[in-house]
């Protein structure tokens, strides 16, 4: 018999190939039309600028930009499929329920969840940089590096916000989700200005956004401006919050399905 988490993964493709439209406006159309008004509009505007290359490393602001959405889509869209969705599972449809009615532990669906969300992610990344490439906002092969680190960020915002999720008895907790973090997160962590512009005293807040490692990752990639140690940092901080995100969900998920 295929895995437990398998069987998740793939009931959630099974509603997915059926119902894909209903989420393509807030997975795929948003962050091009974001591309679009900032990248192209915006970066049109302040393209002559003084400073504006310096603080860009010499390209285009589209270009600059064009990963760092990445990761902000990834971290918004990823979110949004462990909050609601995950909630419902538990308390709405009771989907969870149903499955661990069978041989499918809860582990194996908070696993099963976290997989096909960072899955979703990949395929809508990869969609976003196929239209962002004729835009002229990917210049080489390294963009598809920049759509790796995004994945991984996204994997674990998913990870963590699923934990969360896991212990949410009404949906008024994710107001406080959203608006006092994800949205902060995505305005302040370097997505659309260099958080080197923040004050003093508000950067270190930046520097623990899973946000801000991953436009630093997919930047590095996107634009070859690979240096080693910062890039191990980034990456031990994001698989860190993976594994710890994935290791409570899984601890959550078995504790409020065995009530």
């Amino acid at each position: 018999m295929r895995g437990g988490s398998l069987l998740v993964v793939e009931h959630f493709w099974t509603w997915y190939r059926r119902n894909w439209r209903a989420t393509a406006v807030s997975s795929v159309l948003q962050p091009v039309l974001f591309l679009v008004a900032f990248g192209v509009g915006f970066g049109a505007l302040v393209a002559d600028r003084p400073g504006v290359g310096a603080a860009t490393g010499g390209v285009s602001y589209l270009v600059w930009l064009t990963p760092a959405l990445l990761a902000v889509s990834a971290v918004q869209s990823a979110a949004f499929e462990s909050s609601y969705p995950v909630l419902s599972g538990f308390k709405w449809q009771r989907t969870y329920h149903a499955m661990t009615a069978g041989p499918i532990t809860p582990a194996q669906v908070a696993f099963g969840h976290i997989a096909w969300v960072t899955l979703k992610l990949a395929f809508t990344g990869a969609v976003f940089v196929a239209v962002a490439a004729p835009l002229g906002g990917a210049v080489g092969p390294g963009i598809l590096g920049a759509l790796a680190a995004a994945v991984l960020t996204g994997a674990a915002v998913t990870a963590l916000v699923t934990a969360y999720a896991a212990k949410v008895e009404l949906a008024q907790g994710f107001t406080v989700l959203f608006r006092l973090i994800v949205i902060p997160v995505t305005l302040f962590s370097g997505t659309f200005f260099p958080v080197e512009q923040l004050p003093a005293i508000v950067r270190p807040l930046a520097w623990i956004s899973p946000l801000w490692h991953g436009t630093e990752l997919a930047r590095a990639a996107a634009l070859d401006r690979w240096a080693l140690l910062p890039a191990l940092g980034h990456l031990a901080f994001l698989a860190a919050l993976l594994a710890l995100g994935v290791g409570l969900s899984a601890r959550l998920f078995t504790r409020r399905l065995a009530r």
